[in-house]
């Protein structure tokens, strides 16, 4: 056989092995937190809370035709889609694995895909795939009805997606990849916008194709990615809506036109000129530009999906969340105005005393016959001497102030200083909200409790409580997936610098930068370790490259080159061995009830209402 069927043989291998095993452990009714919403919502289409997640609910509707009438299957097929999105996941993190893997070894030709260098690709995909398959996090989102499943199927795909791009010389079809990559990220945005995060990762693949790098060049891309990030992110989600919404006021209450006249005039407007710029570009051979405008046309069809949440809001379901039934309301539920906002580069100590109310912008709710002003956006202004850059310790709550006097070591009165500001970022934001949920994944846990921490190797052998040591949630991987991690990190890093970037921003990008642009009050209501899943899927990668940089270095000694592929692939596979024991007595969710059975008591505690008891009677 040659390489391709060799390594696609390979890829659905290791999507049967996810499948098998995260449906084996898969939850069968509803779990805590939004699971039930989301079941609830899919197998009515009604409308979750903010931002929603259309794509999601429609996939999960499909999914519901399974229980086949049977009201009691509804949420184990729902939570299907979790499972199957999490095996593709795995399945396209094998084959990236692999591509990379291909550089990596310094592969550019198919007659250089020898056996014993297939051989070590292929325990390099496996093993990162699997690991991949068994991090904690990624694999308690795969086995019930929660979006981070399918968000990251969508991310494995568009980063394979690119890499296949990248190897295609024919820049016509290439481009075609590029324009189904933008509209992936479209439909994205109907499940979770992690997607997007992974943009500068792609762009580098991108430059380092088209360009010869030079510091500069990279930081030019880099800027270009992020100003995507910016359109996609700021313009497309909310602006549109927000223009269109701006359209409607005037149309309806200064020109006097039907409620929903300036919806279809500005959509028919940027139909047209996407068309027209679409059809310019074609005719005058620009083809930079005419990716562009074509990949911003899928993005929106992708996008699109968004329209069933305005749809099903008119017909008044039981779950109608915040009523998006209009453009104003719909605006407002798309920028989660419920929720309040975080301050990100310039804002107050949590100290900071508020010093005037600013009047913003007008909210407008539908009336009889126009739009009507139910409110506006207010916002606080805070004394000048209390601000900060970069500001981290801001929640002005005060129970969050207590929190942050408790952990920074600050009396009753004092106030804080920038030092204090950094020092929480590094050791609550970035250590106990990032770090401590990383080695969770690739170095074991003590325990599932709220606060417990991760097992170093002071912590291997030590004896501990039995309430403890019972907790099915302990795992001690003897940081086996970690170092093999750091060995892939250490060996990309010396051969293949330029990938090297690519997989450590995708890393970045979707774990450390997450933490400072989401800037984490002091408490949460449950562990936020599900957030940062995009970073342990990078860091995957590099647990697959500690197996080639072990068959080299075996290659030195052995001089069997497929001895020492196989050798490697035996040693790599301790890690999502010890992975797969560890967790499974805690990701085993069969036969568990326990969700439902809570329901059932505090529904068996409340009085029947009158009209039942009578019917009863």
């Amino acid at each position: 056989m040659n390489f391709q069927k060799i390594n696609n043989i390979t890829g659905w291998s290791i999507f049967i092995i996810a499948l098998a095993v995260y449906w084996i452990t898969m939850e069968e009714t509803a779990s805590y937190w939004d699971c039930g919403e989301f079941i609830a919502v899919s197998y009515k289409l009604e409308v979750p809370h903010p931002p929603g997640a259309p794509l999601f609910l429609l996939i999960g509707r499909i999914f519901s035709f399974l229980a086949m009438g049977d009201v009691t299957q509804v949420a184990y097929w729902i939570n299907f889609t979790s499972v199957l999105s999490g095996a593709f996941a795995s399945l396209f993190t094998f084959w990236s694995i692999t591509l990379f893997g291909r550089k990596l070894m310094k592969i550019s030709k198919p007659e250089e895909l020898t056996l014993d260098k297939t051989i070590i690709l292929m325990g390099a995909g496996v093993v990162g795939a699997l690991a991949n398959t068994f991090a904690d996090s990624i694999w308690f989102s795969a086995v019930e009805a929660e979006v981070y499943a399918m968000s990251s199927f969508f991310t494995a795909f568009v980063v394979w997606a690119m890499l296949k791009w990248d190897v295609i010389d024919d820049e016509a079809i290439a481009n075609r990849w590029l324009i189904l990559i933008s509209y992936m990220i479209g439909l994205s945005i109907g499940v979770h916008l992690l997607n997007l995060v992974a943009l500068p990762a792609l762009g580098l693949i991108f430059y380092f194709k088209k360009y010869k790098p030079t510091t500069w060049g990279v930081i030019a891309t880099l800027g270009i990615s992020g100003m995507l990030i910016l359109f996609i992110n700021d313009i497309i989600i909310p602006g549109l809506p927000s223009l269109a919404g701006t359209f409607e006021v005037f149309f309806v209450n200064n020109l006097g036109m039907f409620f929903g006249s300036g919806v279809i005039v500005f959509s028919l407007i940027l139909i047209c000129a996407l068309v027209y710029g679409i059809y310019y570009t074609q005719k005058h051979n620009k083809p930079a530009l005419n990716t562009f405008l074509l990949s911003t046309a899928f993005v929106l069809i992708g996008y699109a999906s968004y329209a069933v949440i305005v749809i099903r809001s008119n017909y008044n379901p039981p779950i109608d969340e915040n009523d998006p039934s209009d453009i104003m309301t719909f605006v407002s539920y798309l920028k989660r105005e419920q929720y309040g906002s975080r301050p990100l580069l310039y804002g107050q100590y949590f100290t900071a005393q508020i010093i005037d109310i600013k009047e913003g912008a007008p909210q407008y709710r539908k009336g009889k016959d126009k739009y009507e002003i139910a409110e506006r956006k207010m916002s606080y202004v805070y004394d000048p001497n209390h601000m900060t850059i970069l500001p981290r310790i801001y929640s002005t709550d005060r129970q969050h102030q207590a929190l942050y006097r408790s952990k920074l070591g600050l009396r009753e009165g004092e106030k804080p200083t920038f030092s204090d500001n950094l020092s929480f970022m590094f050791s609550h934001q970035i250590y106990w909200m990032y770090v401590r949920y990383f080695m969770f994944n690739f170095a074991g846990r003590e325990t599932d409790d709220i606060g417990g921490d991760w097992i170093g190797p002071s912590s291997w052998f030590e004896e501990v409580p039995e309430m403890i040591s019972d907790n099915k949630a302990r795992n001690n991987f003897f940081m086996i997936p970690l170092l093999l991690g750091i060995i892939g990190i250490l060996y990309q890093s010396k051969y293949d610098v330029k990938n090297f970037a690519v997989v450590g921003l995708l890393f970045i990008l979707t774990g450390v930068a997450l933490v400072v642009y989401l800037n984490s009050p002091p408490t949460e209501p449950r562990e936020r370790d599900y957030i940062y899943a995009g970073s342990y899927y990078a860091f995957s990668f590099w647990i697959g490259f500690g197996v080639i940089a072990i068959a080299n270095t075996l290659g030195r000694f052995i001089k069997n080159g497929k001895a020492a592929g196989i050798a490697a692939t035996l040693i790599g596979l301790t890690a999502p061995a010890i992975m797969a024991a560890e967790g499974w007595d805690d990701h085993n969710r069969s036969n568990r009830l326990f969700s439902v059975d809570s329901a059932i008591n505090y529904l068996e505690s409340c009085e029947l209402p009158s009209t039942i008891t009578d019917k009863a009677d």
